[in-house]
């Protein structure tokens, strides 16, 4: 078992080494209460709580499915009831942002315009505080490896939640090409695989839940090896 911090990199091995994750909340000892006190949060805070607000709820336990996919857009829409900024921000993709930094920027442009919009949606109290939360990614060696691109399609419906968030999310951290781990190793074995690659990276991450990432994913393994490509 390992812990890292954001942008740690991993060797690529000439099998594939199946891993698992969990996230460990932290507090930040940063909070808001308004509209400012979130731009100020936004500015200041370390970028593993941007992380962590966009991409944290793949791991967390829920009941149901949100109503919005990140921490920040459902504050301000059932908090402050700041219904047009909280759209503006649930449509801001975290996979269109290779560097983090970019995707602060990012928030704080979409909420300081709503601040020139609205002077005094600034100062509105929300009834609870949005807590900033940063997380440490724990890496565990499950020691399971996948020995042959075809075995991905046995393997990938089995695996773990905290197993899919490593690979094809939080990989896309670690990747020379900001890619999934599964496409970075099929690259490494050569253009015979190029196809297979090109349909894993299309799919997109964000807008789904772990369970239906792990659904696709599969699907899309198994239809392209009975369909007899390789």
């Amino acid at each position: 078992m390992t812990a890292r911090s954001s942008g740690e990199g991993t060797r690529q091995a000439p099998h594939f080494q199946v891993r698992d994750c969990a996230l460990i909340a932290q507090a930040s000892g940063r909070s808001a209460q308004n509209l400012r006190e979130l731009a100020e949060g936004l500015r200041y805070v370390r970028i593993g709580s941007i992380y962590y607000h966009f991409w944290g709820r793949f791991l967390r336990p829920t009941f149901d499915e949100p109503e919005y996919n990140n921490d920040f857009a459902s504050w301000t829409h059932h908090d402050l009831q700041d219904n047009t900024l909280a759209e503006r921000l649930s449509v801001i993709n975290p996979a269109d942002f290779p560097d983090l930094e970019d995707l602060r920027q990012e928030l704080v442009d979409v909420v300081e315009a709503r601040l020139d919009e609205s002077e005094s949606a600034g100062w509105v109290q929300a009834p609870r505080h949005f807590y900033f939360i940063q997380a440490q990614t724990i890496v565990f060696d499950t020691g399971a490896m996948v020995e042959e691109p075809r075995q991905l399609a046995e393997v990938v419906p089995r695996m773990s939640s905290g197993s899919i968030f490593y690979h094809f999310i939080d990989a896309q951290r670690r990747t020379p090409d900001h890619t999934d781990d599964f496409s970075q190793w099929l690259a490494d074995l050569g253009d015979r695989y190029a196809e297979l690659r090109e349909r894993i990276v299309a799919i997109d991450p964000y807008f789904a839940s772990i369970r239906q990432l792990r659904g696709e994913l599969s699907e899309l393994l198994t239809d392209f090896f009975e369909e007899g490509q390789l």
